[in-house]
């Protein structure tokens, strides 16, 4: 009997064309698979990155608002330093501060002396922090506080300007505002995060 027309099956030209559109479609949807979880991480990173500025902004806010200053003792001190690294802003600031009480019993005193810097490392800038007891510690424990940032700017402000430099020995007191101002890469643009202080402690 003559074969059915219904029993017919696929040619191998047929088989190679559906196999050939198979192959892009997975093709498109595992690209646009991995460039979603490129874009996650992507954003995660970003706000992982964001997290840091904010928690070094203030933490730097809340520092310089308790800064200790008293005329006569040498070991009380304000000062900020005009510098730049690449021709970006890398300023130095040291203070002393009122410190918040450490756990576990540890005996420290009360006060602190406080430095942040710009620290060159494979040409990429980064913040660093140390920290020493004022009256229990010789040695200054030091850790970077953020990396790879585009400037570091702290000001201050005397009169109706704010200046880049200060030093308490000179001007014989805090200033009245202090506002840091970190840069940060944002994709192509170097984006400024800032924030403003208030010195309060001068005996």
């Amino acid at each position: 009997m003559p074969p059915s027309s219904n029993n017919r099956g696929f040619t191998l030209l047929e088989l190679l064309i559906a196999l050939a559109l198979l192959g892009i479609l997975a093709g498109a949807l595992y690209g646009t698979y991995f460039s979603l979880i490129k874009g996650r991480e992507a954003a995660s990173e970003g706000m992982e990155e964001r997290r840091e500025l904010r928690s070094t902004l203030d933490l730097m806010r809340r520092e310089i608002s308790a800064a200790l200053y008293k005329q006569g003792n040498s070991k009380h001190h304000f000062s900020i330093e005009d510098r730049d690294i690449y021709g970006k802003p890398a300023s130095i600031l040291a203070f002393t501060a009122v410190a918040p009480p450490q756990p576990g019993g540890l005996a420290v005193s009360d006060q602190q002396d406080l430095r942040y810097e710009i620290v060159e490392r494979d040409k990429k800038m980064l913040l660093g922090r140390s920290a020493r007891d004022l009256y229990q510690s010789t040695e200054a424990a030091r850790y970077p506080q953020m990396e790879d940032i585009e400037g570091f700017l702290v000001e201050c402000r005397s009169g109706d300007k704010w200046v880049r430099s200060w030093d308490s020995a000179i001007n014989l007191g805090l200033p009245r505002e202090v506002r840091i101002t970190i840069t940060v890469k944002e994709g192509d643009k170097s984006v400024p995060y800032s924030v403003v202080a208030t010195p309060r402690i001068a005996l």
